[in-house]
């Protein structure tokens, strides 16, 4: 495959290693190539396109601008390429394609699963991956091309981006099983003003910290916060065992940990939105399929 001459996919390969590494030795060792042979397809391809890539200063290697704005294009390009032939090679081997999905650990409960077996209903042969990411990694993902799909908990996304609600719902109250304070007896948040809470992390989200903050504005008091953590597990185990309660969405209610009991704050009106989010430009045939489902 050649482009512009005579500038072919292994030249955009060696290019990128030195404007990552911006070191000609490692990223030669990282390219199974010697060092000079790297350092000739570079000006050949210099030559070539008649532009300056790097900056050569004694021993340190410095992009321009034009090398600059190449190592972003090239890099995202590149990606959809290997995007493309990983799509063939599904195809030839009777696959009907592949599904990069991230998520916050609260999709996981009832959303993705339910989501998932419609899916797999009607493609059977499609390939899922996912992972638990916070709402900002899922972001860069979707940006970088890493990601198809994010479920997330958050307001508003980056240019690029398209974002869709999918589930609105309550937070409740985790105290451990054996808490004075029971569906009978509560009344509002209040109660619990000298407990330490157990709280995500404002990293997890801060449109989500917000909301909850803002639960405390409408009580009146200002929680003691002894913990903060971006996984539902780690609050589940500290409340268990009397480190504190916790407020968290009602999709994240378990049944099967028999520590802890659930209060649902319905009576409020703070609600957590959770929302797809994808890439307006991804070409992946599947996320189409699912954008349907959803």
């Amino acid at each position: 495959m050649t482009m512009g001459n005579q500038i072919e996919i292994r030249h955009l390969k060696y290019f990128l290693a030195v404007a990552e590494d911006l070191h000609f030795r490692k990223a030669a060792e990282r390219l199974f190539i010697s060092q000079p042979g790297l350092s000739r397809q570079i000006k050949e391809m210099e030559a070539t396109l008649g532009i300056t890539l790097f900056e050569r200063h004694n021993r340190k290697v410095k992009l321009t601008t034009v090398g600059d704005y190449l190592k972003t294009e090239v890099s995202r390009n590149l990606k959809n390429l290997d995007h493309i032939l990983n799509h063939a090679k599904l195809l030839h081997n009777g696959i009907g394609g592949d599904l990069k999905l991230g998520y916050v650990g609260s999709a996981m409960q009832q959303i993705i699963p339910s989501l998932l077996l419609k899916l797999r209903k009607e493609n059977p042969n499609v390939l899922f991956s996912l992972k638990e990411l916070d709402n900002q990694k899922q972001i860069d993902g979707l940006l970088n091309n890493d990601l198809d799909m994010g479920f997330v908990r958050l307001e508003r996304v980056p240019r690029g981006l398209h974002i869709k609600p999918i589930l609105n719902e309550p937070f409740c109250l985790v105290l451990p099983k054996n808490h004075n304070i029971t569906n009978e007896n509560f009344e509002t948040l209040s109660q619990l003003k000298d407990e330490s809470f157990i709280l995500f992390d404002s990293k997890y989200s801060t449109s989500y910290y917000e909301k909850v903050m803002q639960i405390f504005d409408d009580s009146q008091f200002s929680p003691i916060v002894s913990h903060n953590t971006i996984h539902a597990s780690s609050i589940y185990k500290l409340v268990a065992h009397n480190f504190g309660v916790s407020i968290v969405p009602k999709s994240l209610q378990t049944k099967n940990n028999r520590s802890i009991k659930f209060i649902e704050l319905d009576n409020i009106p703070q609600r957590t939105v959770l929302s797809v989010v994808w890439h307006k430009g991804n070409r992946n045939p599947t996320l189409n399929k699912i954008i349907e489902l959803i």
